[in-house]
């Protein structure tokens, strides 16, 4: 099979399984370096079939946000560090507050960013026929419902999930299905709905919960229908099984082929760091952001401002907006409102709000799904919804 730069004999080594997972004949040098060309039903490729093809591909130009915010975040890290070391440092209050900031926010989130990688590296070795079939057939509600709960019950934070659902774009998923499970997911993990339950009660978190997934399912569902009139770009990596396609043999297939040398793993962490860099690139640069505001903009100003009035509600949208916070760090945020507050609907929006407006997750999907529509239509159509149901919450919770 011949590539952007010539023929590539090692192409043609490659099982039928790996055929159906390869980059389509017209794409480009660049996608079909990147893209992972194997999964684990086929043996590793040899080296110099990934190096030939564009030698330039190897000297890309330097992620600067990337490098920059995360550098930023090492050096007030280490310096809060130094500080509760016991070595005497004169810091002044602003950047205390800073070093403070990266420490708490990066604690709170390195291990779902650190699950997020190594599921990214985990979904390249999947074949797309098996991933398509887990959640079901596109643009139906079958298999909205499928993302939804799949959502629901991924134990992972909200940059984990971002991840996971960019992968899940990339490995073939409908645009409603991705949508569905990135709106469900964020705070609706098992160990984080625990702690909610403790917080502010049963019979609220379970209202959030069921609120949550309902937002998630009409959202996906909104999103298949523009996507299927051409309103949104249809999902380039779309994939339709076969009439003859059995999900069990080829999940026994993948198991009975699967390399579990120390060398796979390895690579499969390299693969999920490589495919994380874009996602991650706007969470180091939410958490300077975070840093700045909250040195140089007191929280007084947030706290005394979020009653069960419609200004509150339309307030704490904008907090949500505004502050990156994971989804660790926004789940007690959330109970406070509703405890001290006395404004349920405000909670479940500080919640929510993470998923619709968050500009990580907006940067995310449209640096992943190379379209602005894409991801300002998000909180076009989340955001309503979710008002309409923080509104109900306060008034009648």
């Amino acid at each position: 099979m011949s590539n952007c730069c010539g023929s590539d004999k090692t192409e043609k080594n490659q099982t039928s399984c790996c055929a159906k997972d390869e980059a389509p004949a017209n794409s480009n040098c660049h996608q079909e370096v990147t893209k992972p060309q194997t999964s684990s039903c086929c043996e590793p490729k040899p080296q110099s079939a990934t190096s030939s093809c564009c030698p330039s591909d190897n000297k890309r130009s330097i992620d600067w946000m990337l490098l920059s915010s995360g550098t930023f975040v090492v050096i007030t890290y280490a310096l809060y560090l130094v500080g509760i070391s016991g070595v005497s440092l004169t810091l002044p209050d602003w950047l205390n507050t800073m070093a403070n900031t990266s420490f708490e926010m990066f604690n709170a989130m390195w291990w779902g960013l650190l699950l997020g990688i190594v599921f990214v590296g985990w979904l390249n070795r999947i074949p797309r026929e098996v991933i398509v079939s887990v959640l079901g057939k596109g643009h139906t509600k079958r298999g909205i419902i499928r993302a939804t709960a799949a959502g629901v019950m991924l134990d992972l934070c909200n940059h984990g999930i971002l991840m996971v659902a960019m992968k899940l774009y990339e490995r073939g998923a409908s645009l409603g299905q991705v949508m569905a499970f990135l709106i469900a997911s964020p705070w609706n993990s098992f160990t984080l709905t625990l702690i909610l339950v403790g917080l502010i009660g049963l019979k609220l978190t379970l209202l959030f919960i069921a609120f949550s997934m309902l937002i998630a399912w009409l959202s996906g569902m909104i999103f298949d229908r523009l996507e299927m009139n051409n309103v949104l770009p249809m999902n380039p990596n779309k994939v339709d099984l076969p009439e003859d396609y059995h999900f069990r043999s080829d999940i026994k297939r993948l198991f009975k082929n699967a390399d579990h040398s120390f060398s796979a793993y390895v690579d499969m962490i390299k693969d999920g760091i490589s495919g994380s860099k874009m996602v991650m690139r706007w969470i180091f640069f939410g958490v300077v952001l975070v840093a700045f505001l909250r040195a140089f903009v007191p929280m007084d100003f947030f706290e005394s401002w979020f009653g069960a009035t419609s200004a509150g509600l339309l307030l704490t949208l904008l907090a949500a907006t505004i502050i990156e916070v994971c989804s660790e760090g926004s789940t007690p945020i959330a109970a406070d409102l509703v405890t001290r507050a006395n404004a349920p609907g405000n909670g479940f929006t500080f919640l929510m709000a993470g998923a619709s407006t968050d500009y990580t997750e907006i940067m995310a999907i449209k640096d992943t799904m190379k379209s602005w529509k894409i991801a300002l239509v998000l909180p076009l159509v989340t955001v309503p919804q979710i008002l309409l149901i923080g509104w109900l919450l306060n008034t009648f919770a």
